[in-house]
C-alpha cells in the first residue's frame, strides 16, 4: 500500500505547496471543525471526483484506516450522484430560462435521502464534490444543508480546502504521469 508520504514525494518540486498542503489538510489540526472520519470521507469523495483512478485508489486504501466500508461506499455514492446532479443543476443555473427549473428532473437521486451515513456527513461529501465540479447552485444548497445540521463555517471551509488540495494533487499527478510517459516515448 502507498503511504501519504509516498504520494507527497511523487509530487514534482513545482507543486511543493500542494505537497505541504496535502500533509496538512488531512489532519485534525489542518482541518478544524472536522473529525478524522469526515476528513477522510471528504478526501475520498474528492479523489474519486478528481478522476485520477490510481490516486483515488491510493486515497481509498489510506482511508480504510479511518472509514468503515459503509462510509467508503457513501463517499463513492456522493461522487457518483454529484457527478450527475452537478451537470444537471449547473445547466438549470446557466441556461437563463426559468421554465426548465419548473420541469421535473426525472432523475433518480434516492441515495441523497438514504445515504447510509449521517445526513450531515453525506451533505459535506456532496458539498466537496460539488465544489470540484463547479456547480454553484449545488454548492450553495449543500452548504445550507451542512450548516443546518450544525456544522460551523470553519468545518465547511476545511472540507473545501481538502477538496481543493486533493483535486489539485490529482491533476498534478496526472500531468506528471503524462510528462513521464512522453519522456519515455521520446527515449525509445
Amino acid at each position: 500500500m502507498t503511504t501519504l508520504e509516498e504520494i507527497r514525494a511523487a509530487l514534482p518540486e513545482y507543486a511543493r505547496d500542494l505537497r505541504l498542503n496535502l500533509g496538512s489538510v488531512l489532519t485534525p489540526s489542518g482541518a478544524p471543525g472536522l473529525s478524522e472520519r469526515q476528513i477522510w470521507g471528504v478526501a475520498l469523495a474528492a479523489a474519486i471526483a478528481a478522476r485520477h483512478v490510481r490516486f483515488a485508489h491510493q486515497i481509498e486504501a489510506l482511508s480504510a484506516a479511518h472509514l468503515s466500508p459503509v462510509e467508503r461506499q457513501a463517499a463513492r455514492a456522493a461522487a457518483a450522484i454529484m457527478g450527475m446532479n452537478n451537470i444537471y443543476y449547473r445547466f438549470l443555473h446557466l441556461v437563463e430560462d426559468d421554465e426548465y427549473g419548473k420541469l421535473p428532473a426525472r432523475l433518480r437521486m434516492s441515495v441523497i435521502g438514504n445515504p447510509g451515513i449521517a445526513k450531515a456527513d453525506f451533505e459535506l461529501l456532496s458539498l466537496a464534490v460539488s465544489a470540484i465540479n463547479g456547480c454553484g447552485s449545488c454548492v450553495a444548497s449543500h452548504e445550507r444543508q451542512v450548516r443546518g445540521h450544525g456544522l460551523e463555517r470553519e468545518a465547511v471551509q476545511s472540507a473545501v480546502r481538502i477538496a481543493a488540495t486533493v483535486h489539485a494533487v490529482a491533476r498534478v499527478l496526472e500531468g506528471a504521469g503524462a510528462e513521464s510517459a512522453r519522456g519515455t516515448a521520446r527515449a525509445a
